[in-house]
């Protein structure tokens, strides 16, 4: 029996072995209308094709009160990503009916926390649903389910596309608009879901896709993209803080530029490799320390190749400051650390040390005091290291006839486009992320080799943020204002 095997067997959580639901009537105002509604907190049971038991699957809903001759709802399925986060960022954080503001980009202090009605709830434009992933928040395998059935990229998308298609049949919401919310990890997970549940014949309205990961290879070791992609951020940080040289005078100018060299003097930089003479050589590092902030020397020594985690360390090393990982905004005393072994990623960071308390916190009294939800289980909000490290990463991706080792589900998303030729992609993130790169997914939607027409279906907006781009309390509202129009455009009638 493998570790992870071991730990569930042990473990064998007294999760709800049948659906259950618990909800509460509650009133919103948006838009200067009130909204009433019904907050839930409930459970499905994901079902093999042999009717067996593998996950019961947690959920918090939002469904809004139809007036007398108001069209159907849409209903969206939100997650976040990890994989091994719950949901309740993009909820409590974001888009939910309640909201706890955070001092972003500053760390927010202790308890107690501020939270109330949220303004920039989705509530007015779709009946809400955010979903935890087996083995997160309050979901569990149950019965005789092993990690290995549910822990892995197709295993994980169809887990999903059985838990969305039973929620839709519990709610009899079968003719409903549909929308799928995913954030970091769960961009991979959409991308891949929306392909998966159309091929079903569910098909979809929009997708939209934050901080978005689709092409997992290009990181890998050896591989250049991952440089180029992670480029424009680099130079966003250092615009930020102080040590860019530059003659831009915004951000927008500043990143334009700076996409042209990374795709073109870098890229060929880098592609040349020994074959790139001395004088370029000096040109390409002139340019890219006054870009990003570095010293020459190393980024010769480095021959230009600087990783995520160098960077964050070396940008403000003179300060003895670490910048952050999923917003470099955040920083942290970074002196003297006691041990040089691996830590956490989604919890040794500022930015997520920032916010993770509140969010946490007023999401738990959310449950009880607005929803009148208990449970025993204890609430896995991060989960990372125990489902990351069990995490089957081969991914059998349409039109390829064996599974790849790194899933690249940017062939899921073009095929979807394809397949549903109504499908709207919405494709945001903060240019402050260093976990997913906004150059990235620039690079990896422009590589679905649409149709003109079809190219239309996808936009993007991008924000001076971080990974978690809502919150910002400035930026959140750009966002609602955007994804309004994106609600919009994609209920049309046509």
């Amino acid at each position: 029996m493998n570790d992870s095997s071991a730990a569930h067997s042990a473990e064998q959580p007294p999760a709800p072995d049948s659906e259950t639901f618990t909800s509460s009537a509650q009133s919103i105002v948006l838009g200067g209308r009130t909204v009433d509604y019904r907050a839930g907190a409930g459970t499905v049971i994901v079902r093999d094709d042999e009717h067996r038991p593998l996950a019961s699957v947690f959920y918090i809903s939002y469904v809004a009160e139809r007036r007398e001759g108001e069209p159907r709802r849409p209903v969206t399925f939100f997650f976040n990503g990890g994989p091994g986060s719950a949901s309740l960022w993009l909820n409590i954080g974001g888009f939910g009916p309640k909201r706890a503001p955070t001092r972003t980009p500053e760390a927010t202090p202790p308890a107690p926390y501020v939270v109330g009605d949220n303004p920039h709830s989705l509530l007015a434009q779709s009946d809400l649903v955010f979903i935890d992933a087996p083995g997160t928040g309050y979901s569990r395998l149950i019965g005789d389910a092993t990690p290995d059935e549910l822990w892995g990229v197709d295993q994980d998308v169809d887990a999903f596309a059985r838990a969305i298609t039973r929620y839709l049949t519990i709610t009899n919401n079968w003719n409903a608009p549909r929308f799928l919310f995913g954030e970091s990890y769960g961009t991979t997970r959409a991308a891949a879901l929306v392909h998966k549940l159309q091929n079903q014949g569910l098909d979809f309205n929009g997708v939209v896709l934050l901080s978005t990961m689709l092409n997992w290879g290009e990181n890998h070791l050896g591989a250049d993209q991952g440089f180029i992609n992670m480029l424009p951020s680099f130079a966003a940080s250092a615009w930020y803080h102080g040590r860019a040289r530059t003659d831009a005078t915004s951000l927008e100018a500043f990143l334009d530029e700076v996409r042209d060299f990374a795709q073109g003097p870098f890229a060929e930089a880098l592609q040349r490799g020994d074959r790139l003479t001395s004088d370029k050589e000096q040109l390409v590092a002139a340019q890219l320390s006054a870009y990003i902030g570095l010293d020459e020397e190393m980024l010769l020594k480095n021959r230009f190749r600087i990783g995520m985690e160098q960077y964050r360390y070396a940008l403000l090393a003179d300060e003895g400051r670490v910048i952050g990982r999923f917003d470099t905004r955040f920083t942290a005393d970074h002196q003297y650390v006691v041990g040089n072994g691996s830590h956490d990623p989604a919890t040794d960071d500022a930015a997520t040390a920032g916010v993770n308390s509140a969010h946490l916190s007023t999401f738990r009294e959310h449950l009880v005091s607005d929803i009148g939800f208990t449970s025993e289980l204890h609430y896995r909000h991060l989960y990372n290291m125990p489902i990351s490290r069990a995490w089957n990463w081969y991914h059998k991706a349409p039109g390829i006839d064996a599974p790849s080792p790194v899933p690249d589900v940017s062939i899921d998303l073009s095929a979807a486009l394809r397949r549903n030729t109504n499908l709207k992609v919405y494709v945001m993130g903060g240019y402050y992320d260093l976990a997913t790169p906004f150059f990235g997914a620039e690079f990896d939607i422009s590589h679905l080799y649409l149709a003109p027409a079809l190219r239309e279906n996808v936009r993007f907006s991008f924000y001076e943020s971080g990974h978690m781009t809502f919150v910002d309390e400035g930026e959140i509202v750009r966002m609602k204002r955007d994804l309004d129009a994106f609600y919009a455009d994609a209920t049309a009638t046509r």
